[in-house]
């Protein structure tokens, strides 16, 4: 298996700005949240254990799931999203482990919202945190989902405190200044995980 990084932050902080910057510079990048659509396509057991749990209606009329249906019942229930996570958490760690399995650059980046959370942690070798103030996510949120910013903030409130991921990461860029910056940090820390990378193999 190849050396992997870790990117994780919480909604509005800028991992796409992030992982499209390592991924110009050849880094292979695997999605937690692609693989996370992969084990709920049509014909997959998990999809039809959703169906049998919530019924048809969370299904758009081709047959894939309607993930803001979905969304809307396990977010109005703590224990509906808690068995959710129990079918899709496992599926989802094996999907991420079979698409890094097959990674050819140097190192591979997993993003993932939920890093820590899902335990997706255990598949990589370095944490690499992506943060920005509150305020700047939630514009930057409204600004490519539309929606209200009450919302954006009860997401934030769900998910890990930015502090908190900080701690425990080995990396991390604060992106609250242009794409300069971006770039340049984005820069830096690719030469070093291709470093750790040789070092490893």
């Amino acid at each position: 298996m190849n050396f992997v990084v870790g990117l994780t932050g919480g909604v509005g902080s800028g991992k796409s700005a992030v992982s499209d910057r390592f991924a110009e510079r050849g880094v292979t990048i695997v999605d937690a949240d692609l693989a996370a659509r992969v084990v709920v396509e049509p014909g997959c057991p998990a999809l039809e254990q959703i169906c049998e749990r919530h019924g048809q209606g969370i299904l758009h009329p081709d047959g894939t799931l309607d993930r803001k249906a979905l969304r809307e019942v396990v977010f109005a229930d703590e224990e509906e999203r808690l068995w959710l996570e129990a079918l899709l958490h496992p599926l989802i760690g094996n999907e991420l482990r079979r698409q890094l399995s097959e990674a050819s650059a140097r190192y591979a980046m997993l993003v993932s919202p939920l890093l820590y959370e899902a335990g997706q942690v255990a598949l990589v070798d370095r944490v690499l945190v992506v943060d920005a103030p509150e305020e700047v996510r939630v514009m930057r949120t409204l600004a490519r989902d539309g929606g209200e910013a009450s919302t954006v903030r009860s997401i934030i409130k769900t998910q890990m405190a930015g502090d908190q991921r900080l701690a425990m990461a080995d990396d991390w860029i604060i992106n609250d200044a242009d794409f300069a910056h971006l770039d340049s940090e984005v820069e830096r820390l690719h030469r070093r995980y291709m470093d750790l990378a040789l070092a490893v193999h």
